[in-house]
């Protein structure tokens, strides 16, 4: 019996998924994450380290890090890596400027080796928002298309008034689910 085969094995009776999610200030990370927890988002602040909350979903337990996106904090983001089942990558889509810069952290964070295997969410947040990128645009700025090493999505969202966030984390726990708790 193999150390993967092992590893499977414990985390099909833990039924844990440890989620990081990250992406540039400012892009809704804290938001979508007191929004998925139904908690309070009339009061945001910038996230200077980071937040963790656990979740329930489909019957699995998501132990979910949102980590603060200022530059200054992104060199610390590989503190986080760890056993990652999922990434969360959360783009404003309506700061246009900044999307080159947040394609160049997306790829590099796709090199990464302990970020391997990992299935990546993309959330296309702040779409109630006027002026923001279509999913299309956004998918060809972000050259997702080009991503071979991980099963991706994306999806439109909004933070404040929640929709398509519950579509996005079932797509994720299923994708999660369907790699790592596989029956032999």
């Amino acid at each position: 019996m193999g150390f993967l085969h092992i590893l499977k094995k414990m985390k099909q009776k833990e039924k844990e998924m440890r989620i990081l999610i990250l992406g540039l200030d400012n892009a809704g990370k804290t938001t979508i994450l007191k929004r998925l927890n139904n908690e309070d988002i009339s009061t945001i602040s910038p996230t200077l380290g980071f937040n963790i909350k656990t979740l329930y979903q489909g019957g699995f337990t998501l132990n979910m890090w949102d980590v603060g996106g200022q530059k200054s904090l992104r060199s610390y983001w590989k503190n986080y890596f760890e056993s990652t089942d999922g990434l969360i990558w959360v783009v404003d889509s309506v700061d246009s400027r900044r999307l080159d810069s947040c394609k160049g952290e997306l790829h590099e964070l796709l090199v990464e080796e302990r970020l391997v295997g990992a299935s990546l969410l993309i959330l296309a947040n702040k779409q109630d928002l006027p002026g923001a990128l279509s999913l299309e645009q956004i998918k060809d700025v972000l050259d997702l298309d080009s991503i071979k090493t991980h099963h991706w999505q994306i999806i439109s969202c909004s933070a404040v008034t929640g929709e398509h966030l519950v579509d996005g984390i079932n797509w994720l726990v299923n994708d999660i689910s369907s790699r790592i708790f596989q029956v032999d």
